[in-house]
């Protein structure tokens, strides 16, 4: 059985979803995320197979709402006037803390995939952020500059968290930083997003 404890502040409902996260981390140390059941996570935690539909579509479901937790946690920083490196530190941080959990949902790149989704999240982050701040939309070339960008920093959070590349979580945030495109680097310097 999966100890019970549970995030600060967790929002009342929440308590579930975590307890089944717990599960499917627990599930992860022995099992491929491709090879974990459903089944297998609600037994670990005493959870039925309907509780589980009630709250996730499926195991890549849980997978990408647990990462989401994380992510909120690090852009929250960069919205209160932090830089990209601080938030990609934080960001990192809570990857390298969850290690056993992010190793497995990386390495699973097919559909529903964490690597899809942690691109679809970053992407909308960084646009939002520059609408925001600019009061208008990125133009076409800014947004396709924030997808070769976003790609290539999924790429090597996955090289990173799988072990392929070996560094603390300030020195690979340094790496994206300083691999940012010229003209990001330009905009978001203006916008004081970098350091």
């Amino acid at each position: 059985m999966v100890e019970e404890s549970y995030p600060e502040n967790i929002k009342r409902g929440e308590k579930t979803k975590y307890r089944l996260a717990r599960s499917m981390k627990e599930c992860m140390k022995s099992t491929s995320v491709e090879n974990i059941t459903v089944k297998q996570i609600t037994e670990n935690c005493g959870l039925t197979r309907q509780t589980f539909y009630r709250n996730f579509l499926d195991k890549y479901d849980l997978i990408n709402w647990y990462f989401d937790k994380l992510l909120v946690k690090s852009f929250e920083h960069m919205g209160q006037g932090k830089t990209v490196y601080d938030a990609l530190v934080k960001k990192f941080t809570y990857i390298q803390e969850e290690q056993t959990f992010f190793s497995a949902s990386f390495r699973y790149d097919d559909q529903n995939s964490l690597r899809q989704h942690d691109f679809e999240l970053i992407l909308a982050f960084y646009e939002n952020l520059i609408c925001e701040k600019t009061g208008k939309v990125p133009e076409e070339n800014i947004h396709y500059m924030l997808e070769m960008y976003c790609q290539s920093s999924i790429y090597m959070t996955v090289k990173w968290v799988t072990g392929e590349v070996t560094c603390t979580p300030e020195e690979l945030a340094s790496m994206l930083v300083d691999g940012m495109p010229g003209k990001l680097t330009e905009l978001f310097t203006e916008l004081e997003i970098l350091s």
